[in-house]
């Protein structure tokens, strides 16, 4: 047993590898439970076992083999991963299980494999199954067998491919082992179940017995439909329905579901197809043509055996037509006529739609052959034109069946009616169109007048058949003028047909067992897939449905059958009496008058002809007033017009009494039910007084009115003909203007292009000019609804007339024909808009089919033929040329051109390119003349054109593309899809025609609504593609992928993939999936919707897909919803005759109510869905690295069932304006729609996740400040967020943690924080330690910061996995290369260890040396002791919480804009509550970490002087606060202001243009009263930002966004403009704007100046005069240094940069010199120090040389100037101003100063001297030059001594005062820039001592003295240093500092505005940061966003936020005297710390 303990150790899976069985056995025992126990169908355990399964299934041990069985069972049902293993494991079961004698292998087997089969693997299984087949051991046949039975039986035939099984049948039933034979038998009745009589072929040659017993045990299966009883795993629903069936019992839910669920099979798809053309007899062709009768029926008869084969390959069957056409056609022996039509029939069979490129040759032959009488070849003809319309369609035949129609023999028109009746049972009504049934109606209406009665049978036979497939609704309007009696057989026919559509539908059992078909009516033709089906079948099963189908016929493609058969039924009714009514029977006039008697009062009806016109004016006003007051039933319109028309009728000669007798026609038009033959009465007088001028409008009065009674198209034909059958012009130019108008009144529907055009071009040559002016305005209205195809007609017309045409049609281009207002009430009230709507598609195809075609057959003559086939290229080229010119003399062709296809098809393969290309451009010719008719010739020359695709020359292919676009754009692209050519095509391995035709099929399919199931022959091919050798051609098939997968969808195509190898299958379905996500929509069908409102909007209709149904659909679903455009754009795009009517009404309408609705739909369970889908791996994880395409795709489509449509196209658009649109919606529907934001959360989530991809940070803040909305919400609701949300949320979120922009961080570590109250902080803390993975050390830093966080709120359980690892993970960071990072990692295991205390150690393992020391030395500095820990977690639960919640509340109340307000947000970190003072981390200054950290201190400290600092503190212990009270809380009222006024400044920024103006509107409301004014103080720079950010954006976007209204940004620049001139009136605020702001806005501003797009606005040159004067206030007011350095930079910047105009430069250099006029006023509250830092900066990037390249000479003269006045203003000592520059040698400034200072001494030396010479008298009279230095170094040194430092500052000054030229400059100049300054600001303060300005100098220090000031060192003094601005020092500096502290304290009694700047201490001063405003920007935006509810006692002047690496001090807001005494000791420790 030693051996045993070894192996027991392993792990299972080497256990199961064991060479021992006992240990495999073992092994397998422990796979199993360890199979059954893991609940993840992801984990990776599975994957260890991959490449063992097949060894549990072959194990050689029997015993182990079992349990290997089920633990194989065991995985293949659990994991996800086991489809890999399909194929190795299916064949093991097959070799080494189905042999074994223990029956439980083999049932384990068995399930293995069904268990294959479930998880989608059936292809796989089924292979190796059939290769079990050809085993030599029959126990494993015979298993094999069994396992396929049981797969069919109970998968169904839909999974289980029965094809294969089918081929192999025979075979097994020939086996010589009886079991074998017997199981065959099993499964041949298994099959014969699921497809029935499809199954008799494939087995008619298999034994007689065995074919016997078989039909016996056929006939005992009942006829139920089999079901499907076990279902994929993609079949989840399917098989919770089946078993809630199961659950109600199958008693009543039987029939129901079963139709759907078995898929009919065709017996033709299970036979293997025959080549016959090889077979064929050698002398065929000789035979064919040979004399004898007998030779030419032996070669008949060899073709018919050969056509015997139910099934044919495809191949080139053109020759073998051809000649049995001929017999057909020709042979004058019936019996070999009827013989050839057999094999015809047979070759039609058996090739199916492959015949049906042949089937226009044929059939014209066939039908004319009818005229023979035999019965038999009749019959022959018949079965063999029968056979071939089912390879072809209706549409495609039309043509030469019509054309036969009109044959003289009544026996052609009887049998081709026939014909078209047995056709038209085939058709169902999408395949009936109007546009077909039109002519065939028209045609068969001819012959059921016929006097052949059989033709008149045959004619009402056809008829009734349209009337049953098309309904009644389709059909009646052409049958309008039949009589009843014919109306009535015709119905009477249309109830015997019993239609093949149902059947064809349903399959052949349907037919053997007599069930109703019709239930299968509704599917929708090959569009449909299953879904549909089943949904028609489940709902009202199909009793139900049969009613509905009589009433109406078959329902129309889209719509439930109910639907239809309402329809129908309205129809019926309400048409029915109409179209009778319009006729009526002609009264004689003695009936008239009897009628007429009984309505009318007798004295009218005696005054009517009397000769006094009084009289008869009497007369008629009581006529009229008759009329007036009889209803509609009782009014005889006949009997009262033909009273009217009475002598003197219409020749009346008063124009009173004939004005009133028009209005009463028009009268009784309206009110009566009028009818054609009470028109016909009128109409001739109408359109005799239409041109009169009195009477012409009454008379186009009654004419409407008569149009409206009787439809226009029949009115306005009568009305033209006879307008134009008399000479008057004026009736002929009236009528044709009355038609144009009617016509846009009534539409075009229904009009008789063709009859107008013939009268419009009589017009047209009129003498008269109105006439032919009256016909050019028709012809613009005609062109509105016919479009471009009108003017065709006119092309022969003068030129002078057709300019003028043009000219008309010019005007109209770009309108859209107007809604009809009239005819619709009450002809359409029934029909429905459907018929109306239809005619309206057709008017642009039937204008082109009315165009005069000429027959050019017999143009083309045999010989012209031959010449184009000739042997010589230049011949061949003649023949050519005529073709082309026989074309082009034609314009206009019919489709019968002879042997021209064959001819012009061996022309493409033409070995000479020149030929190919004519031939080609013949073609595009051919398919312009033709028109759509070039259908038929699609198959026999469309597809040789595409294998040109394939030419090497890229000219020759370029112009095949052009000729196949060509030709589709007239057939439609159905008939290039259909049958098996494309396939072949792409089946050559040519890389020039794939990808030709790859790309050619990418463009098309995208357009099409429905395709041929053809389609899916070309998949196999186009896999091959996507490997092929050649890159173009794998691309062009990857383009092509997503259009296959719109058609065939995504499952079709994954099975396509079976056939090929397994690498190619998983590269293949990789790219399949990748298309899925980028698959286009399917266009739309047109929406229509009706105009009028009665039945609401009619129903979407499919139409043909053709151009125009493109055209509309895409318009009208397109329509943005803004409803200004939607009204007017509806229909624009359909210019191509679809006329425009009703379009755009109602769904626009409906657009803009939508926006009203939810926002968000709530779908019950679709969030369920949604996770199972994405769990299920139906759809895409969300997880990338950045969103690609196909993320985005499958969320809109996600998001498309529950967002509302606008709001989606907000969404996704991709204009990042829109994104803010859409967030702004979001923001404001957050609160009103909970449960609907909740129901969508995870799609809302994803989306926000895709928004942090974008690089536009307005769009990420308000996300951002959505998102802190939003959690608010959730946590107030107290939702939990799912794994799936936050999994796909929060690791984006986190990647936002590491934004340079600090005010983005805070906001996301806001949300994070808010996130742990709906998330568990355990599971975020995964999370985030995945984010401290990064490679942005700011990330990183953050994310380690935040764990630090929620372990202090938390505790150690979040710590995940576990805190050991946790730790580990975070100490990891602590030698990151990255200063904050490894702070931040120091800082969070310091937090750890103040909550769980010495343990960390042990957590966190080993550490380097280096990393212990710091983490340990940072423990130490850590004041808080591990004690502390419990109290401080208790602390910060609540107040994480309670800040949320005072949070929350605070968002409910707010008045409503406050909602998305900043404002509140930005409470986030915690709402200062009363209770609990603490401030939130981020807002604590950590004196602690000042006081120890070492490491950011960037600048050299000097030694400070050591003073007692007690003396100083003595007098102002206790000062009295004077002007402000400070509350315990700070002034909470100052806190509020300036965090509202931080609001509003954040709102000038804004995106919203309202919002912007509304803030704008405050602040200068603010600013203009004087009280509250200075409340803006402080604010100054944060407000000037904004405003030129908004400057910013209004000059990059809204000036560009066309939809905005220009006015708005006008109103945007004015207020911006006012608000900023009220703020520099203010000069004390003006002076706060620092530089780098007035450098950002000054080219804001300039900018602005210079938009020529503000010109051109009605109200720019104002806002341009309103700059002009804001930049003088900004020069003017502006802190005089900063604007004068501002102004240098920006001359700076726009010198260098390149893109900037020259017109820039030279604004700003205006600027300058304005300045430079201030310069003698202003030029002592300027800091030179400064600006000749920037001068000497500008000189620096600027030598002089370079200046002088300048284009213009500005530049240096501006410059020159400055320092010219400066040294004029300043004199000599211009040159002590140069402190500030380190190295002045790095630019010519200082030696300019020389040149200038020199030669201005020159210049003016008399005058200098004179000066000079008072000052030194002075001196002389008191002692000799010597001596004033003596005196001098006598006050330094006084000043250098610590004692006496007051007395000598005191003597220097009074020294100063006396002798004010004085030159102390030697004694400064050698000592430190910190002594100079010391001495100048003691003397400064003297100064204000003396003149008793009070102690506190109210300005400003100059800011090159912002440091504050400290005595260098006590031993620094020697007498050597000499000083001019000497100034008081010791405690006095201190004494000021303290005041200033103080003060912010509210402790003192200097006025809040006047607070000087707290400064830092610092070696050096500051070199002010000028730069731009932008690093500014960024610590200014952050307050702006994040304006604290804490008041920041921190106000370090922008300047030095650079410089200082010291933290500032900063009082607690409930700071007391006492507090001082901490800060004093502070700042002792601080200074001995700093040493």
């Amino acid at each position: 047993m030693g051996d045993d303990s070894e192996w027991m150790k392993l792990p299972i899976d080497q256990k199961c590898e064991h060479k021992l069985w006992k240990a495999r056995l073992n092994g397998y025992e422990e796979a199993l439970k360890l199979f059954q126990k893991i609940d993840d169908e992801k984990s990776p355990e599975w994957s260890k076992y991959l490449g063992l399964i097949k060894k549990f299934v072959t194990d050689s041990n029997a015993v182990a083999q079992l349990k290997g069985l089920e633990a194989a069972l065991a995985y293949v049902e659990n994991a996800h991963v086991a489809g890999k293993t399909t194929g190795e494991v299916a064949s093991g079961v097959v070799n080494k299980v189905f042999n074994q004698p223990k029956a439980r292998a083999k049932e384990l087997g068995l399930d293995i494999c069904l268990m294959y089969i479930e998880i989608e693997k059936g292809e796989a299984v089924q292979e190796e199954l059939l290769k079990g087949l050809d085993n030599k051991n029959p126990k494993i046949i015979v298993a094999c067998i069994e396992t396929l039975r049981k797969a069919l039986s109970e998968f169904g035939s839909k999974i289980i491919s029965l094809k294969p099984i089918i081929k192999v049948l025979p075979k097994l039933f020939e086996s010589r082992e009886k079991a074998v034979r017997d199981e065959a038998k099993l499964l041949a009745v298994e099959i014969y179940r699921w497809i029935r009589d499809a199954l008799r072929p494939p087995l008619q040659n298999i034994n007689s017995v065995q074919l016997k017993e078989l039909e016996e045990e056929w006939v005992k299966l009942s006829s139920a439909a089999p079901k499907q009883t076990r279902f994929l795993r993609s079949q989840q629903e399917l098989k919770a329905k089946f078993e809630q069936q199961q659950a109600v019992g199958d008693a009543d839910g039987g029939g129901d579901d079963g139709d759907e669920a078995v898929p009919q099979v065709d017996a033709y798809e299970l036979l293997e197809a025959v080549e016959i053309l090889s077979k064929l007899p050698k002398d065929f062709y000789d035979k064919i043509e040979a004399k004898k009768w007998q030779e030419r029926k032996e070669a008949l008869e060899a073709v018919e055996m050969l056509v015997k084969n139910p099934k044919l390959e495809a191949g080139d069957y053109a020759d073998l037509v051809k000649v049995l056409k001929k017999v057909v056609g020709k042979d004058t022996n019936v019996m070999l006529v009827a013989l050839a039509a057999k094999c015809l029939a047979g070759l039609a069979a058996g090739l199916r739609k492959k015949f049906g490129q042949y089937a226009g040759h044929v059939v014209p032959t066939i039908l004319e052959k009818f005229k023979e009488k035999k019965p038999q070849v009749v019959q022959a003809l018949q079965e063999a034109i029968d056979a071939i319309f089912l390879t072809t369609t209706l549409q495609n035949i039309s043509e030469d069946v019509l054309a036969v129609m009109d044959n003289k023999n009544p026996t052609i028109k009887q049998q081709t009616s026939l014909f078209i009746a047995r056709s038209f049972r085939h058709c169902s009504p999408s395949t009936l169109p109007k546009s077909l049934l039109k002519p065939f109606c028209a045609a068969l209406l001819k012959h059921i007048n016929d006097s052949a009665p059989e033709v008149r049978d045959a004619g009402f036979e056809a008829l009734g058949t349209a009337l049953k497939v098309a309904g009644e609704k389709a059909v009646n309007p052409f049958l309008a003028d039949v009589d009843k009696l014919k109306l009535d057989r015709i119905k009477e026919c249309a109830e015997k047909v019993e239609l093949v559509y149902g059947k064809k539908m349903g399959g052949t059992a349907d037919k053997k067992e007599g069930k109703p078909a019709i239930g299968k009516a509704p599917v929708l033709s090959g569009a449909a897939g299953d879904k549909e089906t089943k949904d028609a079948a489940a709902k009202p099963g199909p009793l139900k449905k049969a009613p509905a189908m009589k009433s109406g016929g078959l329902p129309k493609k889209g719509k439930p059958a109910a639907a239809a058969g309402m329809g129908g039924a309205g129809a019926k009714g309400k048409k029915g009496p109409e179209t009778k009514e319009i006729f009526e029977s002609e009264l004689s006039i003695e009936v008239c008058e009897e009628k007429a008697a009984a309505v009318l009062p007798a004295s009218c009806i005696q005054q009517l002809d009397s000769g006094n016109w009084k009289e008869r004016l009497a007369c008629m006003e009581e006529f009229q007033k008759a009329v007036e007051l009889m209803e509609r039933s009782e009014m005889p319109c006949q009997a009262l017009v033909r009273m009217l028309a009475k002598k003197p009728g219409w020749k009346e000669t008063n124009f009173q009494v004939m004005q009133i007798k028009l209005h009463i026609v028009a009268l009784v038009a309206q009110k009566g039910n009028f009818s054609k033959t009470s028109a016909q009465i009128v109409l001739d007088g109408l359109v005799d007084k239409v041109g009169d001028v009195k009477c012409g409008s009454n008379a186009k009065e009654a004419m409407t009115a008569i149009a409206e009674a009787c439809q226009l198209p029949w009115t306005a034909e009568q009305v033209v003909a006879m307008a134009f059958s008399q000479k008057n012009p004026k009736n002929q130019s009236e009528t044709l203007n009355w038609l144009s108008n009617a016509i846009r009144e009534f539409g075009f529907s229904g009009l008789n292009v063709k009859a107008f055009i013939s009268n419009v071009k009589t017009a047209l040559a009129a003498t008269n000019p109105a006439v032919r002016t009256s016909a050019i305005t028709l012809l613009g209205v005609m062109y509105l609804y016919v479009g471009p195809p009108l003017r065709m007609f006119f092309e022969d017309e003068k030129p002078a007339l057709l300019s003028q045409i043009d000219a008309e049609f010019e005007k109209m281009q770009g309108q859209t024909a107007p809604a009809p207002t009239r005819g619709i009430s009450r002809h359409s009230g029934g029909s429905g808009d459907d018929g109306e709507e239809e005619e309206q598609e057709d008017v642009g195809n039937d204008v082109v089919d009315l165009l005069p075609r000429t027959d050019i057959g017999d143009k083309i003559t045999t010989e012209l033929v031959s010449k184009i086939g000739d042997k010589n290229w230049k011949i061949r080229k003649e023949g050519l040329d005529e073709v082309t010119s026989i074309i082009n003399d034609a314009k206009f062709i019919q489709p019968n051109i002879g042997e021209l296809p064959g001819a012009l098809k061996s022309r493409l393969n033409d070995s000479n390119k020149i030929l190919v290309q004519q031939t080609l451009s013949i073609l595009q010719q051919l398919a312009a003349a033709m028109g759509p008719n070039i259908k038929q010739h699609v198959k026999n020359l469309g597809v040789p054109i595409i294998t040109v695709l394939g030419d090497s020359k890229n000219t020759v292919r370029a112009a095949a593309l052009a000729t196949v676009n060509a030709w589709a754009e007239q057939t439609g692209m159905k008939e290039w899809l259909e049958g098996e050519d494309l396939s072949e095509e792409l089946k050559k391995e040519n890389p020039f025609l794939r990808q030709e035709l790859l790309g050619w099929l990418a463009e098309k399919l995208p357009t099409l609504r429905s395709v041929p199931s053809d389609l899916l022959l070309c998949v196999p091919h186009l896999y091959s593609c996507l490997e092929d050798r050649n890159g173009d051609v794998r691309k062009k098939a990857q383009d092509a992928l997503p259009s296959f997968m719109m058609h065939l969808g995504f499952e079709k195509m994954a099975k396509a993939t079976g056939k090929l190898k397994p690498t190619s299958k998983d590269q293949v379905l990789a790219m399949l999936e990748k298309a899925k996500a980028n698959m286009p929509a399917k266009p739309a069908p047109p929406a229509k919707a009706s105009s009028r409102v009665v039945g609401g909007a009619a129903p979407a209709k499919f139409q043909p897909t053709s151009g125009l149904a493109e055209d509309s659909g895409s318009n009208t679903m397109e329509s943005k919803p803004d409803p200004k455009k939607a009204k007017v754009g509806g229909a624009s795009s359909k210019a191509k005759g679809v006329q425009g009517k009703k379009v755009p009404t109602k769904p626009n309408l409906k657009e803009d109510d939508d926006k009203s609705g939810p926002i968000f739909i709530i779908v019950p369970n679709g969030k369920e869905q949604r996770m199972k889908d994405e769990k299920g791996l139906k759809v895409l994880k969300w997880n990338f690295t950045t969103p690609r395409d196909e993320y985005i795709e499958q969320l809109k489509t996600q998001m498309s069932s529950c967002v509302a449509k606008w709001l989606q196209d907000e969404m996704f658009h991709a204009d990042f304006q829109h994104h803010n649109k859409a967030l702004a919606v979001m923001i404001e529907h957050l609160e009103s729609e909970k449960d609907g934001v909740i129901s969508c959360l995870d799609l809302i989530l994803k989306w926000l996740t895709l928004r942090f991809f974008d690089t536009n940070t307005s769009v990420l803040m308000k996300a951002l400040e959505y998102l802190k909305l939003l959690f608010n919400l959730l946590s107030q609701e107290e939702y939990h967020l799912t794994e799936n949300e936050a999994s796909s949320f929060i690791p984006y979120l986190i990647l936002k943690v590491g934004e340079p922009k600090d005010v983005i961080r805070k906001d996301v570590r806001a949300i994070l924080n808010r996130m742990c109250l709906i998330y568990p902080a355990s599971k975020m803390f995964t999370f985030i330690m995945e984010g401290t993975k990064s490679k942005n050390s700011k990330q990183r830093a953050e994310c380690l910061e935040e764990l630090g966080c929620l372990v202090e709120s938390y505790g150690m359980n979040v710590c995940q996995p576990t805190p050991g690892k946790a730790l580990k993970e975070m100490a990891t960071h602590i030698g990151d290369r990255d200063n904050t990072v490894r702070n931040a990692a120091l800082n969070t295991i310091v937090t750890v260890y103040n909550v769980h205390g010495d343990q960390v150690f042990k957590l966190i393992g080993n550490l380097s040396e280096k990393d212990m020391s710091m983490l340990e030395e940072r423990i130490k500095r850590s004041a808080k002791r591990p004690a502390a820990a419990p109290v401080r977690q208790a602390e910060e639960k609540p107040q994480r919480v309670q800040n949320i919640n005072t949070n929350a509340s605070m968002l409910r109340k707010g008045p409503a804009e406050d909602m998305s307000s900043k404002l509140n947000q930005n409470r986030n970190m915690g709402g200062h509550s009363e209770t609990t003072h603490t401030v939130p981390r981020e807002f604590q200054l950590d004196l602690d970490e000042i006081e120890n950290d070492n490491g950011t201190v960037r600048c050299e400290m000097p030694a400070l002087v050591q003073h007692k600092l007690d003396d100083i503190f003595e007098p102002v212990l206790i000062p009295e606060p004077k002007i402000r009270a400070v509350s315990p809380h700070f002034d909470d009222l100052h806190s509020n202001t300036a965090s509202t006024i931080n609001f509003v400044i954040s709102q000038v920024a804004s995106g919203d243009i309202n919002t912007s103006i509304q803030a704008l509107a405050q602040i200068d409301e603010v600013l203009r009263q004087e009280d509250k004014a200075e409340a803006m103080s402080g604010h100054i720079d944060q407000f000037l930002i904004a405003t030129f950010m908004q400057l910013r954006l209004i000059y990059n976007t809204h000036m560009a966004d066309e939809k905005l209204d220009k006015d708005e940004i006008v109103k945007l620049y004015s207020c911006i403009i006012g608000s900023m001139i009220s703020l520099f009136q203010i000069e004390s605020l003006a002076r706060e704007a620092s530089t780098g702001v007035l450098k950002d806005l000054m080219h804001g501003l300039i900018t602005l100046m210079l938009d020529s797009r503000v010109e051109d606005l009605e109200e720019g040159e104002q806002v341009i005069r309103s700059v002009n004067l804001l930049v003088v206030k900004v020069l003017e007011k502006s802190d005089q240094t900063n604007i004068l350095s501002a102004l240098l930079v920006l001359l700076q910047d726009s010198l260098l940069a390149t893109a900037s105009s020259p017109k820039f430069s030279e604004l700003v250099m205006k600027c300058l010199w304005r300045m430079v006029r201030l310069l003698p006023e202003t030029i002592n509250s300027i800091n030179l120090d400064r600006i000749l830092l920037d001068i000497h900066i500008f000189m620096k990037v600027f030598p002089k040389e370079k200046l002088k390249q300048c284009k213009s000479e500005f530049p240096i003269r501006t410059l020159k100037t400055l320092l010219h006045t400066l040294c004029k203003l300043k004199g000599p000592k211009i040159l002590d101003h140069l402190t500030m520059i380190d190295n002045k040698n790095e630019s010519e400034l200082e030696a300019h100063l020389c040149r200038v200072m020199k030669h201005s001494m020159d210049q003016t030396g008399s005058k200098a001297d004179k000066e000079m010479e008072k000052g030194a008298s002075r001196i002389e009279e008191k002692s000799s030059k010597a001596k004033v230095n003596d005196i001098l170094a006598e006050i330094f040194k006084k000043i250098g001594s610590k004692e006496n430092t007051k007395e000598g500052l005191a003597e220097l000054y009074e020294y100063k005062k006396k002798y004010s030229d004085a030159d102390i400059e030697p004694f400064l100049k050698n000592s430190s820039q910190f002594f100079q300054s010391y001495v100048e600001r003691g003397l400064r303060l003297i100064e204000t001592e003396r003149e008793g300005k009070g102690r506190i100098p109210s300005t400003g220090i100059p800011p090159q003295m912002e440091g504050t000031c400290v005595p260098a060192s006590t031993n620094t003094v020697s007498s050597s240093i000499g000083n001019t601005n000497g100034e008081e020092v010791g405690p006095s500096v201190y004494l000021e500092r303290l005041k200033i502290l103080r003060q912010r304290c509210g402790l003192d009694n200097a006025k809040q505005e006047d607070r000087p700047p707290l400064t830092s201490v610092l070696s050096k001063p500051a070199v002010p940061a000028v730069a731009s405003s932008t690093d500014m920007l960024h610590s200014k935006l952050s307050q702006l966003r994040e304006s604290r509810e804490q008041y920041q006692h921190l106000d370090l002047d922008s300047n030095q936020t650079h410089s200082s690496g010291i933290g500032t001090t900063m009082a607690s807001p409930s700071s007391t005297a006492a507090n001082i005494d901490d800060l004093k000791k502070r700042l002792e420790r601080i200074k001995s710390s700093r040493k």
